[in-house]
């Protein structure tokens, strides 16, 4: 495994592993690795011939500075994960090497990034499409590999990539999960024993929520949500949507759509933790 910091020496790289006609798959990360990057980076090892693993806090894509600030880095423990599941390539570039210039791009990406994280983190979606259509401008994968917790993420992806007509395929993966249920996050580690405690009621409230939904309505499974976690400790929900799971707009009834899904995001202290629940798939 080699790591990698300037964009030329990657692009040479890639170019000789392309001379052999190999298959080239990408995962992106902010880094701060934990088991459900690795799933994705373990599957990407076993479709692909080579696998480019980047690793890069974008500044874009925060709308709080002081998120930004605190996000975990850890870049010499993401290695040697990465290297323990067959990663060929860290792509692990400085700010500057990203945006040498101020990027102004804006993209008409859709309703899909204007509801839920859309309404609450303005700009952030389009800082997502600009660091990954330069991180696929450089890399130029066959195939692109992203986790379902970051469901609407997804979306606006593929959003982009449309947009873009770019030949890359989006391949999403599910959830992984601690064994009490928490979704993984690199944001995890910022919370007390205490929270953490009281965190895994996002999880544990959303299981319940598909029980509870087999005989109230999509408006009574809401409050539902809302109301159990905002009385545990240190939780508040900023939003949760059950949404139609391609176009991410709200739904009334259980026939509305085939596929079904809840989003949420809670706070927990200060700590923005996200999740979702298929309802109907």
């Amino acid at each position: 495994m080699e790591v990698i910091t300037k964009i030329a020496d990657l692009q040479k790289k890639i170019a000789d592993v392309r001379t052999g006609g190999n298959i080239i798959g990408m995962v992106p990360t902010m880094g701060a690795l934990h088991n459900g990057h690795l799933q994705l980076v373990k599957r990407c090892v076993a479709e692909n011939d080579c696998c480019v693993v980047s690793i890069f806090v974008n500044p874009t894509q925060f709308n709080d500075k002081n998120d930004l600030l605190h996000y975990p880095r850890t870049l010499e423990a993401d290695c040697k994960l990465l290297e323990s599941v067959g990663c060929t390539f860290v792509f692990a570039p400085e700010v500057e090497e990203m945006y040498p210039v101020e990027d102004t791009r804006v993209f008409d990406l859709g309703t899909v990034a204007e509801v839920m994280e859309g309404k609450y983190r303005p700009g952030h979606f389009n800082g997502v499409a600009q660091i990954v259509s330069k991180l696929f401008d450089v890399v130029k994968p066959d195939r692109a590999y992203f986790g379902e917790k970051d469901f609407q993420q997804i979306a606006v992806i593929r959003s982009m990539v449309k947009l873009l007509n770019s030949p890359v395929e989006i391949v999403a993966c599910p959830i992984v999960r601690e064994e009490d249920g928490m979704a993984l996050s690199s944001r995890n580690v910022r919370l007390t024993p205490g929270q953490r405690k009281n965190a895994i009621g996002i999880s544990q409230t959303l299981f319940k929520s598909r029980t509870f939904a087999e005989r109230h309505t999509v408006i009574e499974t809401v409050e539902y949500v809302i109301s159990t976690l905002n009385a545990i400790p240190d939780l508040e929900v900023e939003y949760f949507e059950i949404v139609d799971g391609n176009t991410l707009l709200p739904v009334d009834n259980w026939n509305d759509s085939a596929y079904i899904v809840g989003c949420i995001t809670v706070y927990c202290g200060e700590v923005r933790l996200i999740d979702n629940i298929a309802y109907r798939r």
